[in-house]
């Protein structure tokens, strides 16, 4: 026969187990149609919680968030309930039953890239100031991803994507066809569809005469991969075409990466390694800061003993002294463009199937004009200078005689 003791213990314990019970069955939680709200649980109103509450068909509850004709006094009623509960209609629901969703999904490569972020920007006010919101997804220039994240934007019904493209294939070219979703390009041109691009060819081109044109005639060229035809095949084209106007240019040697920053310190860190030469033109602004820091980090100075070139210009480059040298594409246009061109054909206007958007040339600091004054040769005079001067003081140590004698 258990104790006094013993029989209060055990009473404590069942109530525990019970308590335990009681609060793992019906304390409110999201699976039994509950939320929390300041620390309280509350119930999880539907649209049909609602209706009752009102005394009101679910149908009329429908008309009252969509803006719909109900009399005044059943408004009232059910903004009441609304305020009450603190009810919010589902957006996913809705979307479901709507023709538009109000919604743009972009699919991007990066989000650290400041050309990008510009480019997005923009798009986003200008959606934004015609009803519109961005859904954007990234891909770390990965194809697969890309392909995946258009895919799951047209599974959530989306209005319409844009593609900021660093390559297009066949894979692109499918889902154009299959799909009744408006789908714009940015950055790449699409012969299969409608596109946005930066006039690549022609700052290629300019920066290619430039460089001619003050003088330089050894240059390395860091290009990216030519699976990104923009940048890498277009851009290309125009800086070798601009060099090519000038037939002082003796050396040009071409190096090719992928779009990192990492890759690109060590590329110019191996090339510097076998020769300094004249000016480095770099296919976006990121290479041209990792060159940048590969040259500083080497002794060498910008513009006197290597001149630098890059295309994007970022806003950050102008902090670099001197500032870079740069080709700025107009990403806050291209931003207002891809928006005003999507939109309109969402509401099946008639649009161009290519836009092509300029740029401006940011000549700064970072360029030496070799034509006017050759710093190349004077800083190499120099050294000769020096060079004759040591062994003058030794041929007259060797002879007997010592500067110092007598100090």
């Amino acid at each position: 026969m258990k104790s006094d003791s013993e029989n209060q213990n055990l009473h404590v314990l069942a109530s525990s187990k019970l308590q335990n019970f009681k609060t793992q069955i019906f304390e409110p939680n999201h699976r039994f149609g509950f939320f929390q709200k300041g620390g309280i649980w509350m119930k999880k109103y539907t649209m049909a919680d609602i209706a009752r509450e009102a005394g009101v068909a679910k149908s009329t509850v429908s008309r009252y968030f969509n803006q719909g004709y109900i009399k005044e006094e059943t408004r009232e009623k059910i903004r009441a309930v609304v305020e009450r509960t603190g009810f919010e209609p589902s957006a996913a629901a809705s979307n479901l039953k709507a023709k538009e969703t109000r919604m743009i999904g972009v699919v991007a490569p990066t989000m650290t890239s400041p050309s990008t972020g510009r480019l997005l920007n923009s798009m986003d006010n200008a959606l934004r100031q015609q009803g519109y919101a961005c859904l954007i997804l990234t891909t770390d220039h990965h194809l697969e991803r890309e392909i995946a994240a258009v895919e799951y934007l047209r599974s959530l019904r989306v209005d319409g994507i844009v593609l900021i493209a660093t390559n297009l294939n066949s894979q692109h070219q499918k889902l154009q066809k299959s799909s009744h979703v408006p789908f714009l390009v940015m950055g790449q041109r699409f012969p299969q569809g409608t596109s946005v691009i930066y006039d690549d060819y022609q700052a290629g081109l300019q920066v290619g005469e430039y460089a001619s044109e003050m003088g330089h005639k050894d240059i390395v060229y860091i290009s990216v991969n030519q699976s990104d035809y923009a940048i890498g095949q277009e851009r290309r084209r125009g800086v070798m075409d601009g060099l090519a106007h000038h037939t002082e240019v003796h050396n040009v040697q071409m190096k090719e990466i992928a779009f990192s920053y990492d890759q690109a310190r060590e590329t110019t860190r191996e090339i510097l390694k076998e020769h300094v030469p004249d000016l480095f033109i770099c296919a976006t602004d990121q290479i041209a800061l990792a060159c940048y820091k590969e040259v500083r980090e080497a002794g060498l100075r910008v513009p006197e003993d290597v001149s630098l070139i890059g295309f994007g210009g970022y806003d950050l480059s102008e902090l670099l002294s001197p500032s870079l040298t740069t080709i700025r594409f107009d990403c806050e246009g291209a931003g207002e463009v891809c928006a005003n061109t999507l939109i309109s054909m969402i509401h099946e206007k008639t649009v161009p199937t290519l836009q092509v958007l300029g740029f401006t040339f940011r000549k700064g600091g970072s360029v030496s004009d070799l034509n006017k004054s050759d710093d190349r040769f004077r800083k190499n005079e120099g050294i000769n200078e020096e060079t004759e001067d040591i062994k003058e003081e030794t041929e007259e140590i060797e002879d007997g005689y010592c500067p110092f004698r007598g100090l």
